[in-house]
Parts: C-alpha cells; sequence; structure tokens
C-alpha cells in the first residue's frame, strides 16, 4: 500500500476509534448523589439562573462561559481543501479544539455552520454568541472572512478572531522583527514582498505596518502577478495594497528586496530570484507542506538567508499554535470585549521577546539542540516552549486592561502566573517531547513477538515516526504474512533466531554468552539452546552492538523475561540492585512510580538507590522530581516499614540535600500540597506538587499504578529498568501499540544519553 494510502488509513482509524472523534464534554461537579443532581439542575440550578437575569455578567461567575471557546466555520476555506462544506470541516475544527485545551485549557464546541452568505452567517453567530466567552473564525474564504470578522467584532462584546488571518500575522511580525536585528535592518527602510493576496497576507501585511513598515515600502503579489494601480481585477483588500509601479512580476519584485513573505504555493520563489534579493535577506517561506523555496535549496543557493517556513522539520516554524491558544487565554482571563491591535502587539513582542531569553533545559531535550539560542535558527520560540502560556497569555491580558477592554482586571500577576502554570498539567507534552527528541538522533530497537499484531504495529509507528529504527523476532514467514493481512509496507530487518540463516550469529552469540557464563556453571550446549530463545538473542544484540536497544516481555510474565536481561546484559557496575520504574499520565501531569517491578521488600538502603535513580531518570527528561516516601503512616515511623522509610530520608536529607524529597507519608496527603502545607508544614514537600512517589514494597507499588491504569485508563510507559548496564526493557504483558511505541521511544533515549 503506497504511503500516503497507509497514512490515510490510519487517519481514519485514529479518528473513528471509540469515543469517535477527538474532543467530548465532561462533567466537572460532582453528580453521584440525588442532593448533587438536585443542586446541578431542578430545583438547585435557578438561583444561579436568578442571579444572571439580574447580572448578566455573572454568567461568567455560575457557568463556563469564561473558559468556552466557539470554534466556528461554514467550511468554505479548509486547510488546502477548499470549499468541502461544514461536516468535511468538523474534523478540522475539533482538532483546533484539541490544540486550544493541550496548550491553554481552554474547552471548546466547535460549531460547523451551512451558511455561506456572510450577512445570514453574522446573524447565526450573534444568534448564539451568549454562550461562549470567545470566537474563533476558522477555514472561512476570503473576501467574506473579512467582512464576517469585522461584522461581529463591532457587534459582539466578546473576543473574535479569524485565526487563519492574525494567527500567522502575529507569529510572522514577531519572527521578522527578530530576523531585522539579526540581519541589522531598521525596519523603517526594509523593502517587503508579500506573495498572497488571501486574509493571511492582508492581515500580515497590516500588522508589519503597526511594527514599523512603510506602506510604500511594500509589494504585494497575487497569482496573477504584481498588486498594482494599473489592474482592473482587484477586490477591495487588494486595492488597499494596489501601488503605482511599472513591476508585473514577482522577479521584477524581489529584485533589490530585503524581505520575501511567501503566504501563497510552492516552488514559486526560485534560485534565480533569491540571487536578486539584498544582503542578509529574511525569506519567510510559509506556504504548506511544500514552500514557496525548499529550505535547503535556499541555505545551498546563498549562505546570508535567514529564513523560515510553516514546517516542524527545519529551523523557525511560524506556527499559529504559538499564538491563538494564548492570546485567547489572556483575553478570557480579563473578559476582554474584544482582541484589539494593541493585545496583538503585546503577543509580537512578548513573543519576540522570549526568544531572546535563555532557552530552558526542558526545551533543548526536546528538540535534543543544547545550543538552542537567539539566531538565524532561532527567530521564533519553539511550540512546546512551556513559557509561552504565561509569557503571552499575560502580555495579552496586560494589554487589554491598559486599552481598556478588560471588564475583570488582574491584580496579583503572581497568582495569575501561578494559576497558568497550573493549567498546564493534564496534557501529554512529556510524549511530544520524548518523541522529538528520538527523532532527532533515532536508534535500532529489535522487538520480539513481532508476530503478534501489537508489536508489529508499533514497529510500523516507530518506523513512520522516524523514532527509531525497529529490528524484528520471530518468525520471518508469520511476520511477512501479518504484515500483507495489515497491509504494512515496511522494509524491516527480520531476524528469526531459530532459523538457519542466522545460524553464524547465532553461533558466535554462544560462544560469547558461554565466554561471560562458563564459570556459572553454563555450557556451551546450553549456551546454544539460549541462543535460540529470542529474549537471550535479542539481548546479546546489544550486548554486541548489533542493536542499540531491546524490548522484550510481551506474552511473557516480567519475572521470565527479567532473567535473560541480568544474565546476558547485567547490572551497571555502579548499582547493586536492578529496579523498576512506572510512567503515568494523569489529569495532573507525568507520575512516575518506584519500584513497580523488580525489589519485592526493600531495605532503607534500597529505597534510597531506588529514589535516587528515579530521580536521576525523572531530571533526564526535564522534569524537577518531587518526591514522596510512601507509607501507610505520616511522619510516625512505629511500623517496620515506615521505620525504613524514615530511615531512607533521613539519608537522602543528608546526602543529596537539594533534592525534594520527604516522608514518610500515606499517598493521599502526597498529593495534595496544601494539605501538607497544613497539617505538616516543616516538610519539604508543603506546597510543593509531588510527580514521584516510592512505593516501600513491590506490591504497593505494582498494585498502584495498575489500579490507576485499569480504572482511570491513565496512559502507561515502562516498565523502565533502572540500573541496567545497556537499554533493554521489559513491557507488559499484552500492553497496547500505543504503550510499546512509549516505552522503544524511551529505550532511544536511553540509548541516546549512554552514548552522548
Amino acid at each position: 500500500m503506497p504511503e500516503n494510502k497507509k497514512f490515510k488509513k490510519d487517519a481514519l482509524r485514529y479518528h473513528s476509534a471509540y469515543p469517535k472523534g477527538k474532543i467530548k464534554v465532561v462533567p466537572t461537579k460532582n453528580h453521584s448523589t440525588q442532593r448533587d443532581l438536585s443542586l446541578a439542575y431542578s430545583p438547585g440550578v435557578a438561583a444561579p439562573c436568578l442571579e444572571i437575569q439580574n447580572d448578566v455578567r455573572k454568567a461568567y461567575d455560575y457557568t463556563a462561559k469564561g473558559n468556552l471557546v466557539a470554534v466556528i466555520s461554514n467550511g468554505t476555506a479548509v486547510l488546502g481543501l477548499g470549499d468541502i462544506g461544514p461536516e468535511a470541516s468538523k474534523p478540522v475544527m475539533e482538532g483546533k479544539g484539541l490544540l486550544f485545551k493541550i496548550f491553554s485549557d481552554i474547552d471548546v464546541f466547535d460549531i460547523e455552520i451551512n451558511e455561506k452568505d456572510p450577512e445570514k452567517f453574522v446573524e447565526i453567530v450573534k444568534a448564539i454568541s451568549p454562550t461562549f466567552g470567545g470566537i474563533n473564525l476558522e477555514d472561512i474564504k476570503a473576501p467574506e472572512a473579512f467582512y464576517i470578522e469585522q461584522k461581529l467584532k463591532e457587534e459582539l462584546n466578546i473576543p473574535v478572531m479569524h485565526d487563519d488571518q492574525h494567527g500567522t500575522a502575529i507569529i510572522s511580525t514577531a519572527a521578522l522583527k527578530n530576523a531585522l536585528e539579526i540581519a541589522d535592518k531598521k525596519v523603517e527602510d526594509v523593502r517587503v514582498i508579500v506573495n498572497g493576496a488571501g486574509a493571511a497576507a492582508i492581515s500580515c501585511t497590516n500588522l508589519y505596518k503597526i511594527l514599523g513598515v512603510k506602506a510604500e515600502n511594500i509589494i504585494m503579489c497575487d497569482s496573477k502577478g504584481v498588486i498594482s494601480t494599473k489592474r482592473t481585477d482587484l477586490n477591495e483588500q487588494k486595492q488597499a495594497y494596489a501601488v503605482d509601479t511599472d513591476k508585473t512580476t514577482l522577479a521584477e519584485a524581489v529584485d533589490g528586496a530585503d524581505v520575501f513573505i511567501g503566504l501563497s504555493v510552492g516552488g514559486v520563489l526560485t534560485p534565480e530570484m533569491l540571487l536578486t534579493m539584498a544582503d542578509n535577506p529574511i525569506v519567510f517561506a510559509l506556504a504548506n507542506p511544500e514552500p514557496e523555496i525548499e529550505y535547503k535549496l535556499a541555505m545551498d543557493t546563498r549562505d546570508d538567508v535567514i529564513m523560515a517556513t510553516g514546517r516542524s522539520d527545519y529551523p523557525n516554524q511560524v506556527n499559529n499554535v504559538l499564538g491563538f491558544p494564548y492570546i485567547f487565554r489572556g483575553a478570557l482571563d480579563v473578559q476582554a470585549e474584544k482582541i484589539n491591535e494593541e493585545m496583538k502587539m503585546a503577543a509580537v513582542h512578548a513573543l519576540s521577546d522570549l526568544t531572546k531569553e535563555p532557552v530552558p533545559e526542558l526545551v533543548l531535550l526536546a528538540y535534543n539542540n543544547k545550543n538552542l539560542s537567539f539566531g538565524a535558527e532561532y527567530i521564533i520560540p519553539k511550540p512546546f516552549d512551556n513559557r509561552l502560556i504565561t509569557k503571552v497569555s499575560m502580555a495579552v491580558a496586560k494589554a487589554a486592561m491598559d486599552s481598556g477592554v478588560a471588564q475583570k482586571p488582574i491584580d496579583d500577576w503572581v497568582a495569575y502566573e501561578e494559576h497558568l502554570l497550573a493549567r498546564m498539567g493534564s496534557d501529554q507534552k512529556l510524549i511530544r517531547m520524548m518523541q522529538n527528541r528520538a527523532r532527532a538522533n533515532k536508534k535500532r530497537v529489535a522487538l520480539t513477538n513481532a508476530e503478534e499484531y501489537n508489536v508489529l504495529k508499533a514497529a510500523q509507528i516507530l518506523h513512520d515516526d522516524g523514532l527509531a529504527t525497529p529490528i524484528l523476532l520471530g518468525n520471518r514467514k508469520k511476520i511477512k504474512q501479518l504484515m500483507e493481512d495489515s497491509a504494512i509496507e515496511v522494509d524491516f530487518e527480520i531476524i528469526d533466531p531459530r532459523s538457519d540463516d542466522f545460524e553464524m550469529m547465532r553461533e558466535r552469540y554462544a560462544h560469547l554468552y558461554w565466554e561471560k557464563r562458563n564459570r556459572k556453571g553454563t555450557t556451551l550446549y546450553e549456551a546454544r539452546r539460549a541462543m535460540r530463545n529470542r529474549d537471550y538473542f535479542g539481548a546479546m544484540m546489544v550486548e554486541t552492538g548489533d542493536a542499540d536497544a531491546f524490548l522484550s516481555g510481551y506474552s511473557k510474565s516480567y519475572s521470565n523475561a527479567l532473567v535473560p536481561l541480568l544474565q546476558v546484559i547485567g547490572k551497571d557496575k555502579t548499582v547493586e540492585k536492578v529496579s523498576g520504574m512506572m510512567i503515568l499520565l494523569t489529569n495532573r501531569g507525568p507520575m512516575f512510580f518506584a519500584d513497580t517491578a523488580i525489589i519485592k521488600r526493600p531495605d532503607w538502603k534500597d529505597l534510597v538507590r531506588i529514589a535516587r535513580m528515579t530521580s536521576y531518570v525523572v531530571k533526564s527528561l526535564g522534569i524537577e522530581p518531587v518526591v514522596a516516601m510512601l507509607s501507610y503512616e505520616n511522619f510516625s515511623a512505629s511500623a517496620e516499614s515506615s521505620k525504613e522509610v524514615a530511615k531512607a530520608v533521613s539519608h537522602l536529607h543528608r546526602a543529596v540535600p537539594e533534592l525534594i524529597v520527604d516522608g514518610e507519608i500515606q499517598p493521599d496527603f502526597a498529593l495534595d500540597e496544601d494539605l501538607v502545607l497544613s497539617e505538616f508544614p516543616f516538610s519539604k514537600l508543603a506546597g510543593k506538587r509531588v510527580n514521584t512517589m516510592i512505593f516501600p514494597n513491590l506490591s504497593s507499588g505494582n498494585l498502584s499504578y495498575k489500579i490507576l491504569r485499569g480504572v482511570d485508563k491513565a496512559q502507561s510507559i515502562g516498565p523502565i529498568l533502572l540500573g541496567m548496564n545497556k537499554p533493554v526493557h521489559i513491557l507488559q504483558m499484552r500492553c497496547s501499540v500505543e504503550e510499546i511505541v512509549n516505552l522503544a521511544t524511551i529505550a532511544v533515549l536511553d540509548a541516546q544519553q549512554r552514548n552522548s
């Protein structure tokens, strides 16, 4: 099956999997008792209704209005697909809702309207506007989009923004501001060519003028060439940018220009045109997926070009997700009546300034780039930068207040910043960060049980997403048949340790294994037999460097899968005992549990080692560990198990004073930072958000994560083996495709770190 058809099939499966679509509504209040229901609905609901009747502003106090945005489209300009209709636009609108939620914790209703007449469209949106705190217009064709947005802004008292126009404008203006600084050019002097005359192009150009670009220095082109006063085919929006010039083509326009802004189609800017531009040219080729000029071609043509694209695989991605979640976040939080130019420019300056600040370790880890700093390849922040929600949202909120459109001013900015950061604990940024790092330096990962669909599908995803180079261990005939049945066409390396085709490899491994184990009673005959076992064979692949990492355990118990790894790979020489850690992606953010796999009854020294190894891994993922040493007692240590925990804590406080760790403490207390602060203010955990839990024994740790995984359907990663000499890890029996992909990604990061 061709690559595009395979991806299409995966996309359809993704969207149709239960529950269908990408967003849903969940209750936010208790609803388990009759009293709860009487408060939620009749008769209790009458009280807030009457309050709102007397003062409609109280809808923000008693309903979800203040955190609810409508993403509205009529499907007339969807992505690059054109006018495909309102029903067909729904997956895109749901996707926009997903981005709102994961980047800024804003709830969304997507609304697809079957109406192309601008006047009627406006009336429909006006009629439903009382439901929402803000309106994001999406994928509406020009020139109707200009009229619709302007009319709604005039007639509604909530924020309205057509992101196709203003999102790109805000991000590209911030990038342009920084690019001009790097190129040592003054904004009032530069000549700017804008190729494209749609909604985004015109909005971008309007904002560039506010930044300081002079109108007489701007030439706009459309598909017919330069927009000049000599043309008679221009609509109202294009007429505003018509210039008196003899130039008619893009090639003539870019000659001597300082800046090229492409919001058009791929390939229109040729190397010959680029060579005619001024020194240190700035090129924003924002057409997707094919830029107006390919990044590598532009770099090969001129070494002084400063370039941005709309793509994530090149430096300087102009991505709307840097803007709209945080612009609406700031606007909603002050209950702004509109999103005005002052708020847009506040976002521009916040993005520009953020780029010049030192880049946090978490962002460097996410992009596997230790040298990321302000310069030609970093003129705009990265989408995974957690500082965006505070820097941009706060700037927008302040601009709304200063410009007089805020109806609920903020008076405690420190508390507001903490509130914003607290909103970011529920998404899966950790997964995205890990996958970005894996792609930057992918490794060879050997997988057992490749005749199983979940393992094979995970291998396909690892390959297609560029996360790893999978090596499949298993029966070649069965694997090939499963690939055919599953329409998976990837040229995997397949190794069957039992096959005669791999006799030489098997014999070499057997001798090496025998040399390692002969003084422990292993005979050469036994070594040869062991190498027919995939777990021993896969471990030897890593031991000899024929693979960078190995995952086993899909079809067997953890303890049975562990023995070959210990015998072949062994523990790190600095480690006395290996242990296991689970990552659970919960509503409060990633949680790290240990030991969940190996040490049944750890003593205090074991607990110290587990805590230190776990904290090291957590830090390597760019997260500051806040460690709770768990017990069924709170700081009393009367039971023997609690005494071991207390000894471990005492040692950690002395040996690693900088580590935020405390106990012995019950898990419900550990998870409530305010409760710890009020009851145990002396604790290092007081007021801190615990993300790492060390359990007093294997049973409690293993059962706890499995209960969470089963009841809350929390996505899990692991168990991750801690203390092994090389990157080998064990899958949970019959785990999901997603869990295999996640653990393989961890294995890649493990291999990267050992080789760095």
